[in-house]
């Protein structure tokens, strides 16, 4: 990242990285609006967030399943919670169907957060694993565990007859759930989490298919639809507008 563009985030630890994949931030320090494209990464985003245009909002934004060019305006800073879906249904307790690629705002003192926990990060991190352990449920849907454990371990390369099998619940009730809480299929799910586990390769300079692809083709085909473009563009990243990819590049 440019130093105009900082980004950093926080691996949560047990138990709650069953359900938060981590705790965030961005900050677009510059006079300039910065142009970004965010990519379908199987994450469900809650963004607490000012700018110098907009005043402070939370904003919770769906799963996707397609690219989308958007703009940070200047001096843009955002801390959010990414969670894995696990955690939208019993942290947030919310079903997340109707915004698929979409997204609604949260009232604006929600977890009673406001501008003032915008100016320490660290802060920010502490106050809401505090508030995120206190919303932990004290049982789950030991299927649903099990179902999302299988599947992050596969990358998604795993199909809905074998997690059937394994966890004991059948192909139709799995899709109908997945429809239900979070507005597309198992299968579409998958393939996003691939295409994820596909960008560390190519942020490694790697330009052919790891996973299990058919062949070249149709893994180009693949990273363009997610990303809207080919593998070695994506590897350019001119401008680091592919915002993920810069992130995997540092690690």
């Amino acid at each position: 990242m440019n130093n105009d563009f900082y980004y950093k985030f926080i691996l949560p630890d047990k138990p709650l990285a069953d359900f938060v994949e981590n705790i965030g931030m961005f900050h677009n320090q510059s006079d300039r609006a910065k142009e970004v494209v965010l990519m379908p990464d199987g994450r469900v985003d809650l963004f607490f967030m000012q700018s110098e245009s907009a005043p402070f909002q939370v904003t919770l934004i769906g799963l996707e399943t397609v690219p989308e060019e958007r703009i940070i305006p200047p001096h843009t800073l955002a801390y959010k919670v990414s969670f894995k879906p696990l955690g939208v249904e019993y942290i947030l307790q919310t079903s997340i169907a109707d915004i698929l690629n979409s997204a609604k705002n949260l009232p604006k003192n929600f977890w009673n957060i406001n501008t003032d926990d915008l100016k320490d990060f660290e802060a920010f991190h502490q106050k809401t694993v505090l508030k995120l352990n206190e919303l932990l449920p004290s049982e789950i849907d030991e299927r649903k565990r099990k179902l999302f454990e299988l599947i992050y371990a596969s990358n998604g390369e795993i199909k809905v007859e074998a997690l059937s099998e394994k966890i004991i619940w059948s192909s139709r009730q799995i899709n109908r759930y997945f429809n239900k809480q979070f507005g597309l299929s198992l299968n579409a799910f998958c393939k996003i989490l691939r295409f994820k586990a596909s960008l560390q390769h190519i942020a490694k300079g790697k330009l052919f298919p790891e996973l299990n692809f058919t062949d070249q083709t149709h893994f180009i085909k693949e990273i363009r639809k997610f990303s809207g473009v080919v593998p070695s563009e994506l590897l350019k990243n001119k401008d680091d507008r592919f915002i993920l990819l810069s992130v995997l590049k540092q690690q």
